[in-house]
């Protein structure tokens, strides 16, 4: 087989040259960070449930008609995208307080919010990924006004669809992230959800008790995060009901 070339490695996924020109290969490690990669750890299987429920999110999202970069998926851990201009901003859509906003506005965690937030993060690990203004945005170029007006359109549609997937297996969806990318044609282009949508990049709290199963288990060292992301997919559909742990996780086709 022919040695794939490598375009870049996250801290989670690594991206390879696709098959066909305008497609990478994205691949889904085991790898966990917390804290801008200060906290690290190896859990097995993680890659596999992301993989599996990122591809589970964006044909959701995309059977709604918000488009993403997301083709196919090819294997346990691995998919298709669609190669975008990644715009260098995180946005992130809180319904419930909790991490940085509780701790930068003196809200208590699990304030419900009186309507969805939407904030811009600069994605910059050097810098910690800092909040941004639109008006930051405007000035330095990173996007222009329609694109963050896009942006914020394509963020509330994904909070309706993640809330309503979420609420229907019992699960409150108390903030996301997601990243955007740019899909030429000539002078003009579109925006796209790329990247990935997971339990890494979602908060993610069981109804009835208020058990965390997201990647807050493993920054606050509550428990497993193979048996958190195990559960969220097992009632998502995505594993079979008797299926307890991601150790070496059985998925359906």
């Amino acid at each position: 087989m022919a040695r794939r070339k490598k375009v870049y490695e996250g801290k989670a996924k690594i991206l390879y040259e696709g098959p066909e020109p305008g497609t990478f290969v994205q691949y889904f490690k085991d790898d966990a960070t917390a804290y801008n990669a200060e906290k690290r750890d190896v859990i097995e299987g993680k890659g596999v449930l992301n993989n599996r429920l990122s591809e589970f999110f964006m044909k959701g999202l995309a059977e709604i008609g918000v488009p993403t970069h997301f083709l196919k998926r090819l294997n346990m851990r691995e998919q298709l995208i669609r190669q975008v201009e990644m715009i260098p901003l995180e946005v992130v859509v809180r319904n419930i307080a909790a991490g940085s906003i509780s701790q930068r506005l003196g809200i208590a965690e699990g304030t419900a919010l009186p309507r969805p937030i939407i904030e811009f993060y600069l994605k910059d690990d050097a810098l910690g990924d800092p909040l941004v203004s639109e008006e930051h945005i405007a000035a330095f170029g990173w996007a222009t006004q329609q694109d963050m007006d896009d942006m914020v359109a394509l963020a509330l549609r994904v909070n309706d669809f993640l809330s309503g997937c979420m609420l229907g297996v019992g699960i409150r969806l108390v903030d996301f992230k997601i990243e955007i990318g740019r899909i030429w044609d000539g002078d003009y282009h579109r925006l796209v959800v790329a990247d990935e949508i997971s339990p890494d990049s979602c908060r993610l709290w069981d109804i009835e008790s208020g058990q965390k199963l997201d990647k807050d288990v493993f920054r606050r060292d509550l428990g497993s995060l193979a048996d958190a992301y195990t559960e969220v997919a097992r009632r998502l559909g995505v594993l079979p009901s008797n299926v307890t742990h991601a150790a070496k996780p059985t998925l359906i086709n």
